[in-house]
């Protein structure tokens, strides 16, 4: 079930708000696992029983590992198993097909096996777990011992099929000691306003755009044409993930919930270094915490902190995505920054700042090659495209058309991926002891992008998710 789809929003989304704020406190966390259950198992039913049982055997693992903190190789015992354990899950169902694709590949004959489902939202709430049962060995939370907090914990839908990835030491206490209020109610919806606008109306748009230019054959792609066909992905994925990331925030504050910003207008960034702070800051912030720290970090010889990048960045690679693209696409950032971290960062730091940032949004805009490509093959021919080679000269009608048909769109899109729009909305209309006008006009503009976004959804059947694989 998508969030922007009509029976979320009409059907799931309020019925399970109206039993929420129905039921008394000590249930309430009984009808937020149930809605979450239910939520989960819409697109897959028979995954249930995997979320089940990740629930039950995480859960007696924290127990375990809890009690023997005292003995400290019990406990390591008991963290490795589970380790162990939640990644063989994730690899069965996740990288069991490229994995012996990749084998077969290069055998003289090929081992059968059959390619499953990749249950929804595997990545995010497995690492979140992981999260929970690492944070428990170190010492840094207490251990779980309410088995229904615990399973909001792991199932909470607001955030499980696309995060932002929640650690569980920021959202602890919220479990069981959290205060629903109006004023926390009205900034979830504008949240969520907000981020389905991004989806419906900026995503889609673009979405179709990317799709027209990536169906063409080759042959009639001009340089211009496949520049626009990687800007229209750019956007769309920004938009795409953002939006939702945006929805989750806020449903979450419907709840009761404060889920950490994921992203902050990455596309602004004068470096790949900062523009990794800047998106998908969750995963950026698990890898550090969980696989970069414990592995010394930057706090170690220049070897190791080559290896130490280059481990967390093929990782990165693979979280996204089983198939050779996604490594490729996680070992060029990992490439990327440290050569900006041993050889460009005083470069860069001296150049203007239009340079700086072309730099780093053409180089954005070449990593995202390797993402949408289905193959890394394919990935090298799009980038041939996009410098003349086997393709239908530098300009040609097509792109010009996607250029002058879409002006406005593409005008609102890239200040809609900076803070202007927003910082010019919060100054003069949505402020600090804003006036009656000004609340009446906000609440009009919100209201005008939710009926236009449920215009789009009646009508148009194009509503992908990107991140609904990972």
């Amino acid at each position: 079930m998508l969030f922007s789809s009509i029976v979320f929003l009409f059907t799931f989304l309020p019925i399970i708000l109206i039993l929420y704020y129905l039921v008394p406190r000590v249930y309430k966390n009984i009808v937020l696992l149930v809605g979450s259950l239910i939520f989960y198992a819409w697109g897959e039913p028979v995954y249930i029983f995997l979320m089940i049982f990740s629930i039950l055997f995480n859960y007696i693992s924290g127990l375990d590992i809890a009690r023997n903190l005292k003995k400290k190789e019990e406990a390591k015992k008991s963290l490795v198993f589970n380790v162990v354990v939640n990644l063989l899950i994730l690899g069965f169902f996740k990288y069991e097909g490229f994995l012996l694709g990749s084998i077969n590949a290069v055998l003289p004959f090929d081992i059968p096996y059959r390619e499953l489902p990749l249950p929804i939202g595997i990545s995010f709430y497995t690492f979140q777990i992981l999260s929970y049962i690492i944070d428990v060995y170190r010492e840094e939370v207490e251990v779980q011992t309410n088995i229904l907090d615990f399973a909001v914990y792991v199932t909470m839908f607001p955030q499980l099929i696309a995060g932002p990835i929640v650690q569980y030491a920021d959202i602890d206490r919220q479990l069981h000691v959290r205060k629903e209020t109006i004023e926390n109610f009205g900034e979830g919806v504008l949240f969520f306003i907000r981020g389905l606008s991004k989806k419906v109306l900026l995503a889609n748009m673009t979405g179709m755009i990317f799709d027209k230019v990536f169906a063409m054959e080759a042959g009639r792609v001009s340089v211009l044409s496949a520049w626009f066909g990687c800007a229209a992905y750019t956007f769309q994925i920004y938009f795409d993930f953002s939006g939702y990331s945006d929805m989750a925030i806020g449903l979450g504050k419907m709840f009761g919930f404060e889920f950490k910003r994921n992203f902050f207008y990455p596309y602004v960034s004068k470096s790949i270094t900062e523009f990794w702070r800047r998106w998908h800051i969750s995963l950026g912030s698990w890898f550090r915490d969980y696989v970069y720290i414990p592995l010394g970090g930057n706090r170690v010889s220049k070897g190791k902190h080559i290896r130490n990048i280059m481990v967390v960045w093929m990782l990165t690679g693979l979280w996204h995505g089983a198939a050779w693209n996604f490594v490729m696409w996680g070992l060029y950032y990992g490439i990327l920054l440290l050569i900006e971290k041993y050889a460009l960062i005083k470069i860069l730091d001296k150049l203007p700042s239009i340079v700086s940032h072309i730099y780093c949004l053409v180089l954005v805009m070449v990593g995202w090659v390797f993402f949408f490509s289905p193959t890394l093959g394919n990935a090298l021919d799009y980038l041939k495209l996009m410098i003349g080679v086997g393709g239908h000269g530098l300009v040609d009608r097509q792109g010009m058309y996607i250029l002058m048909t879409n002006g406005w769109m593409w005008i609102i899109l890239i200040f809609g991926s900076t803070p202007v729009v927003h910082d010019f909305y919060e100054r003069f209309i949505y402020s600090n002891g804003q006036s009656k006008m000004k609340a009446v006009i906000n609440c009009i503009v919100y209201a005008i992008l939710f009926i236009l976004c449920i215009a789009y959804l009646v009508t148009e059947s194009y509503n992908p998710f990107l991140y609904f694989r990972f």
